[in-house]
């Protein structure tokens, strides 16, 4: 049997598979699991796993830098250790993944069905191709192209600093420095706490009246994810400051993707990831995004044929892992 996981912030996926003869691989049994509810990631694999199962191979993809085959997570108090897993496990083959390593790789075996091109001006090319996905955090990676095939790289680009390109995102970052004294990162702004920043940041400059006709939107404490509620409403266009900050993450979101595409060298395309972009897929197309991507002065041209597709699978991160050892 095969074990393959996807490991987030918020959820945590794990499938086992059987290897058929003709090499195919068949998914015997799926489940999700809140991962802030298990103090470990060992907890959750006692529960999922059968008490006879026979592993052969496993492979997780985490969120957060694997480094020496260890990781700590980033929004999660786990430590993964793959000697560990493989003594669990009681097999030699166990590989960790940063989560975006893990997309990018699921990227490649996705069926056009599942890809959604946003860049009418798009041609296809080979080369390197860049991953960006905004969710719990933001993930970046790098699909390396040696002429022949992909390899996936990982990175922690989201973690690198914001830079503003508009007065408005001047203030934004003015705003955010005495929230975040130590470091303002592309994060903070582009996953899901980033609604939360950026309606903040939109109520104390009196952009519009906060929202009222639904209460949980300024209420912190309340347990709801507020972070939902606003791109709820911004996509739909109740509230004026929920769409104002679902307009600017997009715009935010697109810069971000062209900066990673330029520093990748993504001729090959951008492929995004994660579980915001199709919850606000109607931004997401309207152009903004696009144009944000594009806006990089001397080298607007060349990102203006660069294919950006947004994945509408959410299940990528662990269609790279159950692949990883094919």
């Amino acid at each position: 049997m095969i074990l393959a996981g996807d490991i987030g912030g918020t959820k945590t996926v794990l499938a086992l598979l059987s290897k058929e003869a003709d090499g195919t691989r068949s998914v015997q049994y799926e489940q999700a699991f809140a991962s802030l509810a298990y103090p470990e990631f060992e907890d959750i694999l006692k529960e999922f796993l059968p008490i006879d199962v026979n592993i052969s191979s496993a492979c997780f993809g985490v969120a957060g830098p694997v480094v020496n085959q260890r990781c700590q997570t980033t929004n999660l108090p786990w430590l993964l250790d793959a000697e560990r897993l493989k003594a669990q496990l009681g097999t030699e083959k166990v590989k960790l993944l940063n989560d975006l390593e893990a997309m990018a790789l699921g990227m490649l075996f996705l069926p056009e069905d599942d890809l959604l091109e946003l860049n009418p001006n798009a041609q296809e090319l080979a080369g390197n191709i860049a991953v960006i996905a905004a969710g719990t955090g933001l993930g970046e990676a790098i699909l390396y192209w040696d002429g022949n095939q992909h390899h996936p790289i990982a990175t922690e680009g989201g973690h690198c600093d914001f830079a503003p390109q508009t007065g408005q995102q001047d203030a934004l970052l003015a705003y955010l420095r005495n929230k975040y004294p130590e470091h303002v990162s592309c994060e903070r702004l582009v996953s899901g706490m980033g609604f939360s920043n950026i309606y903040d940041f939109l109520c104390e400059h009196d952009f519009a009246t906060a929202c009222l006709a639904v209460p949980e939107v300024n209420d912190i404490d309340n347990g709801i994810d507020r972070n939902a509620v606003i791109s709820r409403l911004g996509v739909s266009g109740e509230d004026a400051l929920c769409a104002e900050a679902v307009r600017l993450f997009v715009e935010l979101y697109g810069a971000e993707a062209g900066n990673l595409a330029l520093k990748a060298l993504a001729i090959g395309g951008v492929f995004i990831g994660g579980g915001i972009g199709p919850k606000i897929l109607p931004m997401m197309q309207d152009g903004k995004f696009i144009s944000a991507f594009k806006a990089k002065g001397r080298f607007a041209g060349l990102l203006d044929k660069v294919s950006v597709k947004l994945s509408l699978n959410a299940r990528t991160p662990l269609i790279g892992a159950i692949n990883y050892f094919a």
